[in-house]
């Protein structure tokens, strides 16, 4: 399948003339706001392809169910109970891993277009970039049906790269607050105004099938509202690392995907950081 037919180059000159004019907005959008969306990056037959590729094999998806708070972090009750770190929402998600799309598919083949990831790594502007080398997880597609959202969260990563594929009959809205934290501040009372629904720092967009979003979700508050109606959303999600050949941790492959491959136990602990995970 050829990209060019599945993203609009001439709106997204990404491998052309266009291309600095293009980062520089981008760029600028991730510096005021930490959230850049390149509304109908994909054309229709792109999306086409793609959620079609995706109902083919969503019989595959493996499904997991948490209650967190936005930090990830077990109870502490030591805190005043209306801290943030003490409030706890359900969390469902149903993840297709990577080795369930062909090469030949249209979602490789966005990913697999030369100029797709030094475009995102330019928008960016990531020195130590490097596509995920996890056979599970470098392009995957989340699932998530009705009554199924993602609550209030930081992300652990400094930016996600997704695109949206397809949405439910109904909900699903996108809603941040940009940089509501910093290095230095966790600015909980802030973060505490959001979860209550008080706080006027709270954004929305609602993202159509075919948009690509760029976020920094690590200093940014988000979620993703629920959903209703039998239509499951799709989104695209396409990872990045800092180091080369990096794969996950077994257990938490098998938490997200429920399955390890061979290259997951032979690469355990080899990871060049010390954290967790």
């Amino acid at each position: 399948m050829n990209a060019s037919d599945l993203i609009d180059l001439t709106r997204y000159p990404i491998d052309s003339a266009g291309r600095d004019a293009l980062l520089r907005k981008v760029r600028s959008e991730l510096a005021s706001d930490g959230c850049a969306v390149l509304k109908g990056f994909l054309t229709p037959e792109g999306v086409r392809a793609i959620a079609a590729e995706a109902d083919s094999v969503a019989d595959q998806g493996h499904r997991s169910y948490s209650r967190t708070n936005p930090y990830f972090t077990t109870d502490n009750p030591d805190l005043p109970e209306d801290d943030p770190r003490r409030q706890f929402y359900e969390r469902s998600n149903a993840f297709i891993a990577a080795d369930n799309f062909a090469r030949s598919g249209a979602l490789r083949a966005v990913h697999d277009f030369p100029a797709f990831d030094p475009f995102i790594r330019d928008c960016l502007q990531e020195t130590r970039f490097h596509r995920y080398a996890d056979p599970l997880a470098d392009v995957i597609v989340n699932m998530a049906t009705a009554g199924n959202g993602f609550p209030w969260h930081f992300d652990t990563n400094n930016f996600t790269v997704t695109l949206a594929i397809q949405n439910a009959d109904d909900g699903g809205a996108f809603e941040y607050a940009p940089m509501i934290r910093n290095s230095s501040s966790e600015q909980f009372d802030d973060v505490a105004e959001v979860l209550a629904g008080t706080s006027d720092k709270v954004k929305s967009l609602t993202l159509e099938p075919g948009d690509l979003q760029l976020f920094k979700g690590r200093y940014s508050l988000h979620r993703v509202t629920p959903l209703n109606g039998p239509t499951p959303r799709y989104v695209a999600i396409f990872s990045y690392v800092e180091e080369p050949d990096m794969v996950g941790a077994p257990e938490r492959t098998k938490q997200l995907y429920g399955r390890v491959l061979p290259i997951h136990l032979e690469r355990a602990g080899r990871r060049a950081d010390a954290l967790i995970d």
